[in-house]
């Protein structure tokens, strides 16, 4: 399965590479964009499942690697709630 990385940029300007098992995460996040912070995790998290079932469906068995990665987003973006304004940019895919 073709793998994807994508980098975002967090409300405190840091920035982390993230991991997607499919290139289905291109169908829910776009680069360049920003997001509200618990519109960045929806779709991030609709995405990484989407991708994990897809290494199930390929496979026989769901991807720990996404799963993994949609642990550290909710992780990072708990630091930011109650930020009413928070958002993350999608800065770019990556190969």
């Amino acid at each position: 399965m073709p793998e994807m990385h994508f980098r975002v940029r967090w409300p405190d300007d840091t920035v982390s590479d993230c991991y997607s098992p499919s290139l289905v995460v291109k169908e829910h996040l776009q680069a360049g964009s920003r997001y509200r912070l618990a519109d960045f995790v929806e779709r991030s998290a609709t995405a990484l499942n989407i991708g994990s079932e897809r290494v199930r469906e390929k496979y026989g068995f769901a991807c720990s690697s996404a799963m993994d990665q949609l642990r550290r987003i909710e992780e990072t973006a708990a630091r930011f709630e109650g930020q009413t304004d928070a958002e993350v940019v999608v800065e770019a895919f990556l190969p």
